[in-house]
């Protein structure tokens, strides 16, 4: 990805799982190196170890940018992402600016999921 021109806001952020079952082949049947090159050539992206919710693999965060942010944006946690046209519906609504900044799609809604809880006690 080229770098931004100067003054040129950050854009929003995707954090892809790639542990113990996201991007493994407790998932088959999707190319994960695929889908993890793709968001990489054209959106910020960041490999995670894993997100604690292997139960939802392939997880996906989009983290708003500082605009997002600003106008309440908030991270976006999107679980089960096992489909080459969600990785493209997830490509459009960065390129859109994300959360705080653009809706979420309708067909992104549907992958929606709750972060885990940090600091809890099982």
């Amino acid at each position: 990805m080229p770098p931004a021109p100067p003054n040129t806001p950050a854009p929003c952020r995707v954090v892809v799982c790639r542990d113990c079952c996201c991007g493994s082949s407790k998932v088959p049947g999707v190319d994960h190196a695929a889908q993890t090159a793709r968001l990489r050539a054209t959106v910020p992206t960041r490999v995670s170890a894993c997100l604690d919710l292997c139960e939802q693999a392939n997880v996906i965060v989009v983290q708003p940018s500082a605009a997002g942010r600003s106008a309440g944006g908030r991270p976006v946690w999107l679980g089960l992402v096992n489909d080459p046209d969600a990785i493209e519906d997830i490509v459009a609504w960065a390129h859109a600016g994300g959360p705080g900044v653009a809706p979420l799609p309708d067909i992104l809604d549907l992958y929606t999921i709750r972060p885990p809880r940090r600091g809890t006690a099982p």
